[in-house]
Parts: structure tokens; sequence; C-alpha cells
């Protein structure tokens, strides 16, 4: 499944997956960061055991694609999971990396990065959203 996952977020192209966007009920998660896509991550029941700093970014979602918006995350994390061999380990992450893990740790708990995002924020891009559905349709 995992390796599914990276092609599916290859193609799109996206930077990181989480199993439940491509309805796979499972906490996994996939991320590459990597200029190239040649470091690629899966992290299996990932958990934050530390973390540290504050970062503001632009963040995207493959579930809701043209939309950016500033949200706050934790600059560095400490991590916890279990790999592709099923060994668990360690992971240290900052910058893009942290954020990118977080924001797929969010999927897994059912939250998107509009969910950090005022009502009025979110109900915008809720219209705009719709009126692309309407517009295919």
């Amino acid at each position: 499944m995992a390796d599914r996952m990276l092609e599916t977020m290859y193609q799109a192209p996206g930077i990181g997956l989480a199993a439940t966007q491509v309805n796979f009920h499972q906490r996994l998660i996939v991320v590459d960061v990597s200029d190239n896509q040649d470091a690629p991550l899966i992290l299996i029941n990932p958990t934050i055991i530390e973390s540290e700093g504050e970062i503001e970014t632009n963040e995207g979602c493959l579930s809701i694609p043209g939309f950016y918006e500033p949200v706050d995350r934790f600059e560095k994390i400490h991590i916890e999971a279990i790999g592709r061999d099923g060994q668990p380990y360690t992971l240290e992450a900052e910058d893009l990396l942290a954020v990118c893990i977080q924001h797929e740790m969010d999927h897994l708990d059912g939250k998107l990065f509009v969910d950090y995002l005022s009502k009025a924020k979110r109900q915008l891009i809720r219209k705009k959203l719709q009126k692309l559905q309407k517009q295919r349709a």
C-alpha cells in the first residue's frame, strides 16, 4: 500500500499523502520533500514525542486543490514511527519536512489544514469549491 501511495503522491504531484486520503483507513503516511523525489519516508503509526518552535507556512492539500493558506505548525518535531520493515524508529524533522509530517498526521485524525482557518475563510473556500463543481458539471 505504501508503494501505491507514493506513486499517487508523486503523480499528483504532492509531497505527502495520508492513507485516509486514498480510502485506506490505517495510520500510515508517506512523505518526500526532496527536490528529486528520491527520499521517500514511510511512517506507520507516527507519534510526535517532542516539538519546539513555531513556523507559519502557506499550506495546500491534494484534498482541496488550488487553495493555499497560512497555517502555524511546530518548527521542529521528534517522532516515533514504524518503518516499512516493521521496525520502530525515531526521526527528527524540521522546517518543510516537519510541516509536511504534521499536515499528513492531521489527516489521520480527520483534520484538514482549512480547520486551522477562521470560519469566514473556510466558508469562502467552500463556496469557491462549490462554484468550481457546478462549472465542471
